[in-house]
């Protein structure tokens, strides 16, 4: 649970964060300069998150509101991951430590710190986040300041590693889990209305995001609700 051994654990998340946000460096300098863009990596470090908010930046009538609202719901799950690590850590892992480090929780670190079989340190998992918080910020720089200099049929075909990120995160889950299917189908669904219907075409990028995460999520609960334990000890009696 040392600086070192975080620092050396997180080093494979940091170049997969690197080649993603390149992507979205790519993507956000059609929008802003490139020192904005960085400093927005900077600042998020939330893949989803971000993406959400480039796309409601470029809408003409996006509002702040809608990208407050919008950030909230997709990054939402990262309160959960917390409220989980927060069981994991060590008794000297204070409030301050985890106010500080808070930031630098995303799936693929709290994966990784919560499957440590001890307890999570402060200094582990400040040495964890170096290395993807590098990589995220240097990536966003790197591919802000390639689609400034580089030609639009450069950038255009660069940009297509976005779409393939998603699908490398989406198809799988899709194919071993129903629910994660039917959600998504929901959700594709729910776009699909939102682009071609006259009556929903109006609605601005990020209500429409809004509404399509909030519409899958609660279907997707309602068809596929997940039991507790009390629920299986119940059932295990009954059996018995």
């Amino acid at each position: 649970m040392k600086f070192s051994n975080g620092v050396k654990d997180g080093l494979p998340i940091g170049l997969g964060y690197f080649a993603v946000s390149f992507s979205f460096g790519i993507a956000g300098s059609k929008l802003l300069s490139w020192p904005l863009v960085t400093f927005i990596s900077m600042t998020n470090l939330t893949s989803a998150g971000q993406f959400a908010g480039l796309q409601i930046m470029s809408d003409a009538a996006g509002t702040f509101i809608e990208m407050a609202f919008a950030t909230f719901f997709i990054n939402l799950r990262y309160s959960l991951m917390a409220i989980s690590l927060s069981q994991k850590v060590a008794p000297s892992f204070g409030v301050g430590k985890r106010l500080m480090l808070a930031t630098g929780i995303t799936d693929e670190i709290y994966a990784l710190a919560v499957s440590q079989s001890e307890p999570v340190t402060a200094r582990y998992f400040a040495g964890l986040m170096v290395l993807p918080y590098i990589g995220w910020s240097s990536g966003t720089m790197c591919g802000a300041i390639c689609g400034e200099i580089l030609p639009a049929i450069v950038t255009n075909a660069l940009g297509v590693a976005l779409y393939g990120m998603f699908v490398a995160i989406v198809v799988p889950q899709m194919k071993a889990h129903v629910p994660t299917l039917v959600a998504v189908l929901i959700a594709i669904a729910c776009s699909l209305a939102f682009k071609y219907v006259p009556a929903l075409s109006g609605m601005t990028v990020g209500f429409a995001i809004i509404i399509c995460a909030l519409v899958a999520s609660l279907i997707g609960a309602a068809l596929f609700p997940v039991k507790d334990d009390s629920d299986d000890l119940e059932q295990t009696k009954a059996d018995a």
